[in-house]
């Protein structure tokens, strides 16, 4: 029984790790990564916790190897999150708030993709069809906007 347990600990300290390597909090920071890396940013405005298509999103998509893949080669990932049980720092929140504010974010999930020079490439959402179709939908945004003159 205690090494089941240690396992599964050890399981989801691991998925965890690997969530937070992948994606962060500080738009700011992201923006300054995508300009010099030359990457997309995309942020993820959710309410994680208990807004069932974010954590749909999530789920089928997010959480997927191919979408992990996919970001780290292409994207730099934000999560602009606003729950509803999770505890947040009020700075947190108040930054939190100023961006959805800001981008006119009203509702869950929204879906924005920066250029790397930080100007909004698209506006989207969740889309079916589980990681790999999103994936295609991603790019196609991506490459929409770097079609454009």
């Amino acid at each position: 029984m205690k090494k089941s347990l240690l396992i599964a600990v050890m399981l989801l300290g691991g998925a965890l790790f690997s969530f937070a390597g992948l994606w962060t909090e500080d738009f700011d920071e992201a923006l300054a990564k995508a300009k010099e890396s030359g990457k997309y940013v995309l942020v993820d405005f959710s309410g994680s916790d208990w807004c069932g298509w974010c954590k749909r999103l999530d789920k089928e998509v997010f959480s997927k190897k191919a979408f992990k893949d996919y970001a780290e080669q292409n994207l730099v990932c934000v999560l602009i999150d606003f729950p509803r049980q999770t505890p947040q720092s009020k700075k947190r929140k108040e930054a939190n708030q100023a961006l959805a504010e800001k981008y006119s974010v009203q509702g869950f999930p929204t879906i924005l993709l920066f250029g790397p020079q930080g100007d909004v490439a698209a506006k989207t959402g969740y889309e079916p069809g589980g990681a790999e179709e999103y994936i295609k939908h991603l790019q196609g945004l991506i490459d929409q906007h770097k079609a454009k003159p």
